[in-house]
């Protein structure tokens, strides 16, 4: 048997997808997301059937023992309505764990025993309450139950301040470890080209010395050339000098 294209077996996997999502509460559109991805539909498409299939199981107890459906599992919550008082102390309590780091889900999600219907109707009434208070000129009063601060809210103040501390300090920390950064790169790369020039006078200082060495190699060359001839010459005119007075003798 098929209703709209749906067999019994996809209707039946459909609301155990459901009962499984709420048992860990989760939201149900995970459960649309996931079915639809089982069978090519859209989690739009699964969402609408899902909740109109609801409305035909409430009036169709055979259909549903067919299913092995409990619609009990399936019906829809009713709250009832917030009064002064509870919006009161509900946004009062909400503020008061904001302040404290919880984020306004987690707050939500505390103050509702973990359970995430109530946790979504309660977010939802505070963010209505709160662009109420921002939107309009007539404000709900709330009462003002505490003049003083207590020893968590000082507590909650002192981490705050020790947070923006450390905070500030690790910030100027990785500034100063910046410029150090930069100035040492500076540094180096000075000392390198420094280094570089250093290379070269050393390399002009070698040709330098090495020119001089040859130069220097040279004249005495020459000047041991001289010596010699001038040893020849004398020698020659002594020799010359001691063969004339020879003869004269």
């Amino acid at each position: 048997m098929k209703i709209a294209n749906w067999s019994d077996g996809e209707v039946k996997d459909l609301f155990n997808e459901v009962e499984a999502c709420k048992k860990n509460q989760n939201p149900l559109r995970y459960a649309f997301e996931q079915h639809a991805k089982k069978y090519c539909r859209k989690p739009n498409s699964v969402r609408n059937y899902y909740y109109h299939e609801v409305d035909n199981l409430m009036n169709d107890d055979k259909r549903c023992k067919t299913l092995g459906v409990d619609i009990q599992k399936h019906l829809k919550t009713h709250f009832d309505n917030f009064n002064k008082i509870q919006e009161e102390q509900l946004f009062e309590d909400i503020d008061k764990l904001t302040k404290q780091g919880y984020s306004v889900r987690s707050a939500c999600l505390k103050l509702s025993a973990n359970n995430l219907t109530q946790m979504t109707r309660f977010q939802n009434k505070y963010q209505n309450m709160k662009k109420r208070l921002s939107g309009k000129e007539n404000i709900i009063q709330f009462q003002q139950r505490q003049k003083s601060l207590t020893e968590n809210d000082i507590n909650s103040l002192f981490m705050g301040l020790v947070r923006l501390i450390k905070k500030t300090a690790v910030e100027d920390f990785l500034e100063r470890n910046k410029k150090e950064k930069e100035a040492s790169g500076f540094l180096l790369k000075k000392a390198f080209v420094d280094l570089q020039k250093k290379d070269r006078q050393i390399a002009e200082l070698r040709e330098e010395f090495e020119r001089l060495r040859l130069e220097n190699s040279q004249l005495t060359k020459k000047i041991n050339d001289l010596t010699e001839n001038k040893q020849e010459k004398l020698k020659r005119h002594l020799e010359q000098k001691h063969f004339q007075t020879s003869l004269e003798n």
